[in-house]
């Protein structure tokens, strides 16, 4: 590893004192949309597809000329997202294609100059505004499109040429917009370090645009937060992190059987698992090629959105990372301070048994606005009577309970006795 100059070593001392305050929103915001949409999405063949099935680059140029979306499909994303409970978008400005979505300077190969005819970026961000959504911009610094691409790695004129290529793209995103919120590198293929990438001149660049931007960890620097991508897995405590999934296994558009996309109770249940691991979630939608949302997406998501207008409170705001619970059949949990929320996916009859918890309860009722429960506690087994012959959320059959405790509990399920605190 490169030893760190001044200039590197001030940056992120700069970048870390504005951290808590910079983040502030992000992590009561809790859930937000990915939408990734490009040139590929006319081939609805995965956005890998120009790599996987190896498209000389001539013939891949063609679709930017036969692209023609609709009208400002970006508004239809942002009211689902809306509607679905999230608070802010990230979309994909370039994706490794190397193809613009908005009018640059830089190239030709954009939007505004090729098929679309108009700045899509700029009309995705007028639509976040619209709709109250914080502004993400993905982008890309793999690119296969341009000729420096590749041979940078092994070309130092051909890496000049290619980091003040790709600067100068982040400088007009992070300029013509207005108030950015976050910015969202993807692989950093082929260079192989921060030093090689210029990427701590890059983001010092991006904060002095936009002082209250947060900025991920891919272009090699650990930077705001972590991306684990199609898995979710918290990092470690006091590091932010954001999971990144797709709804149905591809990022980009591509047509897909309704059993292979994720369920509203699969939603929530990655929701709730972000959520108690102190992270967020950004779920994916791939627009097809006119930029209409796949009816699965709108389907679900709605009725994600409903759930949350009732239980949102669990999972937005100022809400604790849950540690030392151990795994129960019938449910799992969120944690905001000495009060749990048992989200109980599969209500087991008219009671509610909870095993090994270490705190005495102080009282128990159904969220959001249930009567007080009767319960039996003893050292190792609490028994909630709630009466319920079916689950009272018709939407994703899970009912959550708020559960008050007189200290945070921990829960030991081993051989041994549990004290009562």
């Amino acid at each position: 590893m490169a030893k760190l100059g001044k200039f590197e070593k001030e940056y992120l001392k700069s970048a870390e004192k504005t951290r808590t305050r910079r983040m502030k929103w992000w992590h009561e915001a809790r859930f937000g949309m990915f939408v990734h949409w490009g040139l590929y999405a006319q081939l609805g063949r995965h956005e890998w597809v120009m790599n996987r099935e190896r498209i000389p680059i001539k013939d891949y140029e063609a679709l930017a000329d036969t692209w023609k979306p609709k009208p400002r499909p970006a508004r239809e994303w942002a009211q689902l997202a809306k509607a679905a409970g999230m608070k802010y978008m990230v979309m994909t400005t370039k994706h490794h294609e190397g193809f613009l979505l908005w009018d640059s300077k830089m190239s030709d190969y954009n939007a505004a100059k090729r098929g679309p005819g108009r700045d899509l970026v700029r009309e995705y961000v007028e639509a976040c505004r619209e709709f109250g959504l914080r502004v993400g911009f993905y982008y890309s610094l793999m690119d296969w499109h341009h000729p420096d691409g590749a041979r940078c790695a092994k070309d130092l004129k051909a890496r000049k040429r290619f980091i003040e290529y790709t600067q100068g793209l982040v400088r007009e995103l992070c300029s013509n917009y207005g108030k950015l919120d976050i910015l969202w590198y993807d692989v950093s293929w082929p260079l192989r370090s921060p030093h090689e990438w210029d990427s701590y001149r890059m983001n010092a660049m991006v904060r002095e645009l936009q002082p209250e931007i947060i900025i991920d960890n891919r272009s090699q620097l650990d930077e705001d937060f972590g991306t684990p991508e199609e898995h979710i897995k918290a990092e470690a405590k006091g590091r932010a992190w954001e999971a990144c999934m797709t709804f149905n296994g591809s990022w980009g558009w591509q047509w897909a059987p309704p059993e292979d996309w994720r369920s509203v109770r699969e939603v929530l249940n990655m929701l709730r698992t972000c959520t108690a691991g102190g992270g967020n979630l950004l779920l994916n939608i791939g627009p097809k090629p006119d930029g209409s949302i796949p009816e699965e997406a709108t389907e679900r998501l709605t009725k994600v959105g409903q759930w949350l207008q009732n239980y949102g409170a669990v999972v937005y705001g100022d809400v604790d990372r849950v540690e030392h619970m151990e795994w129960l059949p019938t449910g799992t949990w969120t944690r905001r301070g000495k009060t749990l929320y048992f989200w109980c996916a599969r209500p087991p009859g008219d009671t509610l048994v909870i095993g090994g918890l270490t705190s005495k309860l102080v009282s128990a009722r159904l969220y959001p606005d249930g009567r007080p429960l009767p319960f039996t506690q003893t050292s190792n087994r609490l028994v909630i009577k709630h009466g319920l012959k079916d689950c009272p959320d018709p939407i994703a059959h899970t009912a959550v309970f708020e559960l008050q405790f007189k200290s945070v509990p921990k829960q030991v399920l081993g051989a041994g006795c549990v004290v009562l605190k």
